[in-house]
């Protein structure tokens, strides 16, 4: 039997499929405000940390509790992202997504309202919670209520909302740097497009496939009715009345319960060669250092040596909006390319550019002015860096050294890039430094190569959005038999989480330990190590049926040089015949 080519579907079949049945695109788009959930939460804090460390002391002085801050929305998704594999078998794709609407809207009010960091910390881990339920389910939701070969353009939209929300939540942390409250309008307003979706979704149907594996058969052919063309209909009916008949005749060996379940999941070669891939592009997506970027831009843009919290809030946009551009890429080109060939490109372009960074950012650090003893000692000795005065070697010292210590930048009046003052870094200080009409730095130090590093990192963004960004969201939404597709995708999605909170929780830890160069090379070392695994252990997608990926998976992937030997044995056969 020849074996089925996948389509090479062009970005204008999506296009006029969605023209002849807009309600694919209205299912599309209200599930994807899921992905917009998730790109807003990620986004806003990297803005909002910048003020909630001005208003309080123990955040601005203690970096762990500043990546706590961070990572414990990460924390929420990791148990939220587990729960809703099992809650989208149980009840549903679309009750998940309520479910997850409710908890993302509590989560940003309890933020909005927090008198001290710990409750902050507190509503982190609710919209963590809400993000991790819908991160699996709106992608998940998508792909089951599409057609195959507009498959992967539509559950790329919601990639693309990921996008749009953090382009979204830097636009509000900009329109709010100047507003009372500042940070708290950052964080609650969250909670609008959460409402939003749960209104949206309240008149949409449930997943077709969901519905038919419940016997509703009929409802189920109503949905697709709407969704398929006339001729299209009976066929997908077919396909899912012989996968859900075989899921059924396994059942009885599989059991009901989720112990019985993962066990049988495991033991099931489809399943385990599904999760190899599924897991390797989730944990992929996230040692590539981009919730770093995501997270802590501002803060990154000011390693630079950009120190306005405004203008490094400005720049973060300009990369949010790249990010949204490579999104936009990879709805047109991942039904055409296919979803292999963009996360193999998106890693070579991400590993280049992250040993970029590194070496800039070395050389930034080289080339750091240098302190003048004369312009610190003149602040007075109760202003001066102690760790500079006791040092046995300070005439040697430059900014670098100065804030390794703890202690502050402030620069020259005449030139941020000529000596300046190395003083303790405390805020009544910073005030003094600024009334000279100095620059303080804290984060970074004025570098000429700055803006060099903010156009790489920019860069960056672009060769990781339509490959790396969308792909792996897309991939674990069709990889899996629809029996365990809830249970595959939330321990992938588990997976993409657990390694998202050992990043944001370390990054700034990292760059303590090994610089802002040696972080962004390690990252680049992980990367290298996720381009093999892609290479070796995830197939093409692109253009098959569920069913169809299925036996493919039956059957085994094996990429060159290692299937070398059995084509070999293919052509031998056929010189035979």
């Amino acid at each position: 039997m020849e074996e089925r080519v996948a389509d090479k579907t062009e970005f204008t079949e999506c296009w006029h499929r969605t023209t002849e049945s807009p309600y694919i695109m209205r299912l599309a788009l209200s599930a994807g405000i899921g992905g917009l959930l998730f790109g807003y939460d990620t986004g806003v804090i990297s803005g909002a940390l910048l003020y909630i460390r001005d208003e309080f002391d123990q955040v601005d002085k203690k970096t762990w509790l500043q990546e706590t801050i961070v990572s414990m929305a990460v924390a929420g998704a990791i148990i939220g992202a587990a729960f809703g594999g099992w809650m989208n078998d149980k009840v549903g794709r679309k009750r998940s997504i309520l479910v997850a609407d409710v908890v993302f809207f509590l989560g940003a009010l309890v933020m909005a309202s927090a008198p001290a960091p710990l409750v902050i910390i507190l509503g982190r881990v609710l919209v963590g919670l809400g993000v991790g339920m819908a991160s699996m389910t709106a992608p998940l939701y998508i792909s089951e209520a599409s057609p195959a070969k507009i498959r992967g353009a539509l559950v790329s939209i919601n990639g693309f909302l990921i996008t749009a929300g953090q382009f979204l939540s830097y636009l509000i942390n900009l329109a709010f740097t100047k507003a009372p409250g500042t940070w708290r309008w950052m964080l609650g307003v969250a909670g609008v497009p959460a409402a939003i979706q749960f209104m949206l979704m309240l008149s949409l149907p449930e997943s077709p496939r969901w519905l038919y594996r419940q016997n509703k058969e009929e409802e189920a052919k109503h949905i697709l009715s709407k969704i398929y063309r006339p001729s299209e209909v009976e066929e997908e009916m077919r396909a899912m009345q012989e996968s859900v008949k075989t899921e059924r005749e396994e059942e009885g060996l599989i059991g009901h319960s989720l112990a019985q379940k993962l066990k049988s999941a495991l033991a099931n070669d489809v399943v385990r060669r599904a999760l190899y891939a599924g897991i390797t592009v989730q944990v992929a997506q996230q040692f590539v250092g981009i919730n770093t970027v995501m997270y802590y831009s501002p803060t990154i843009v000011q390693f630079a040596g950009i120190a306005s919290n405004s203008t490094a809030l400005a720049l973060s946009l300009v990369t949010s909006g790249l990010n949204t551009v490579g999104s936009i890429l990879s709805m047109v080109f991942i039904d055409r390319c296919g979803r292999r060939k963009l996360m193999l490109t998106s890693m070579i372009g991400i590993i280049l550019c992250l040993v970029t960074l590194s070496a800039i950012f070395n050389l930034a650090a080289h080339h750091a002015p240098a302190i003048s003893k004369q312009d610190t000692v003149s602040f007075g000795a109760n202003f001066t860096c102690q760790p500079y005065t006791k040092a046995p070697n300070f005439s040697s010292w430059n900014c670098m050294h100065c804030l390794q210590v703890d202690c502050a930048f402030c620069a020259s009046s005449e030139s941020d890039v000529l000596p300046g003052a190395c003083l303790a870094g405390d805020k009544r200080i910073r005030g003094i430094c600024g009334a000279e009409n100095r620059v303080w730095f804290s984060e970074g130090c004025p570098s000429k190569f700055g803006i060099v590093a903010v156009a790489i990192l920019g860069l960056y963004i672009i060769v990781y959005s339509p490959g790396m960004g969308t792909v792996p969201w897309v991939l674990n939404s069709e990889i899996y038999p629809l029996r365990f597709r809830g249970l595959g995708g939330g321990i992938a999605a588990v997976c993409n989480w657990c390694a998202n909170l050992i990043v944001s929780e370390s990054f700034l830890s990292l760059t303590k330990a090994l610089g802002t160069s040696g972080t962004f090379l390690l990252f680049a070392g992980f990367s290298l190590v996720g381009l093999g695994a892609i290479y070796t252990l995830v197939p093409e997608t692109k253009g098959l049926q569920f069913e169809e990926v299925e036996k493919l998976l039956q059957k085994g992937f094996k990429p060159f040089p290692f299937n070398t030997k059995k084509e070999d044995n293919q052509g031998k056969e056929q010189d035979l015949a």
